[in-house]
This record gives C-alpha cells, sequence and structure tokens, in this order.
C-alpha cells in the first residue's frame, strides 16, 4: 500500500487532471492548477524529488485521469522462468514495460519481450491484472494496473538491450534479486502454481 501522503497526492493530481481537461473557465483553470501545484509539493517534500521533475511528470498527464498500464510477460522453459536485468537499478525483473497507444496488449507485451531478452514469444492468457497500490510494491506517484501474460516461448537467443544487462531462465528456488518496483517474489511464485494448475482463472485486483 502506498503511504497515505502519497494516496493523497495522486488524489490531487485526478481531481486537477479531470478539471482541467474539461474546464474553460480561466479562474477555475488557475484554481486547478493551484490544486495541481498542491500535488506537487507534497511529492517533492515527502521524496525528495526536485519540483520541477514531478511538476513535469503531472503536467505531462493530459485528459481524463486513469491509471497506467504496465504488462509483464511470465515465459517458461521447463521449470524455469524468463527474467532480465535491469540497467536503472541492476536487478531482475519479468521483461516487460508500458503498454503503447495503438498497440493490443498482447502485442505490446510480445514486443517487450523480443526487445528485452531476444526471445520471440506468443501471448496465451493473462495471469493476472492487479491493482499496484494493493501490493507491497515500493511507492509510485501514478497509479498502476499490472497486467501478467502467460506467453509461449516460440525461438530467438538471449541479447541483452539497451535497458536491460542480463536475460536468465531461473527456477523458482533461485530466483535472483528482483526489482521491487517492478516484479515481486510472490507474484512469481504465483505464476509457478498457476503453471502447476493451468486450470485456474485470471487473479484480479
Amino acid at each position: 500500500m502506498d503511504p497515505i501522503w502519497l494516496e493523497w497526492a495522486k488524489r490531487l493530481q485526478a481531481i486537477s487532471q479531470d478539471a482541467l481537461a474539461y474546464c474553460t473557465n480561466p479562474f477555475d483553470r488557475q484554481r486547478f492548477e493551484q490544486v495541481r501545484e498542491t500535488a506537487v509539493d507534497i511529492v517533492a517534500r515527502y521524496t525528495e524529488t526536485p519540483e520541477e521533475r514531478v511538476r513535469d511528470l503531472f503536467a505531462g498527464e493530459k485528459g481524463y485521469a486513469t491509471p497506467k498500464i504496465d504488462l509483464r510477460a511470465v515465459v517458461f522453459r521447463e521449470h524455469r522462468i524468463l527474467l532480465v536485468k535491469e540497467r536503472r537499478d541492476m536487478l531482475w525483473t519479468l521483461p516487460g514495460g508500458w503498454a503503447d497507444v495503438g498497440d493490443a496488449p498482447s502485442e505490446g507485451v510480445e514486443r517487450e519481450v523480443r526487445e528485452e531478452s531476444g526471445y520471440l514469444v506468443r501471448a496465451v492468457k493473462l495471469l493476472a491484472v492487479l491493482d499496484r497500490n494493493r501490493h507491497p510494491h515500493p511507492p509510485h506517484p501514478q497509479h498502476i494496473y499490472k497486467m501478467f501474460f502467460l506467453c509461449q516461448l516460440l525461438g530467438g537467443e538471449p541479447t541483452e538491450s539497451i535497458e536491460t544487462a542480463g536475460v536468465g531462465f531461473f527456477a523458482e528456488d533461485e530466483l535472483p534479486p528482483l526489482s521491487l518496483p517492478r516484479t515481486l517474489p510472490q507474484q512469481i511464485h504465483r505464476f509457478f502454481e498457476h503453471r502447476r494448475h493451468p486450470e485456474w482463472p485470471t487473479d484480479f485486483d
């Protein structure tokens, strides 16, 4: 769960974003810009992040406020799961990233695997749709839904990228240090359970 101050900041940001998307009165717009500035102040103070960086993040969100979508691939080879090492923190995660406008979710996750690992896959089942706020990830200034797709391995070979510094398959009891903003160990263990129980439905929330 996010700390309460971050929940307040995200609510203020969403209120201001929704209002600025539709209101035309210049006085109202000024008031809601002040609401957004309050959200910026909260996040900047509690995270020690420069205000300009937070302001750019919030101001860059246009239209009605909705959660962002993080796509993640679950790829097994025999009894091992595919992980990639993120260059940003040099920790391991399920391959994936933000959903792109114009892509179906399955297309997006297949592309992410190809770009980050060098492997070719086909999405075959939606394993989980999780609200990031309801799971013990580190706090994040945006509201995020995480979609995890079981993907069939088709071919390719391990290849690092501008985003990844390692590619490997790991047994359930031999997981490397994980990038917790992206992937939690309990999520990986849950997907091994899904592999052992292919009849299970999609997890959600």
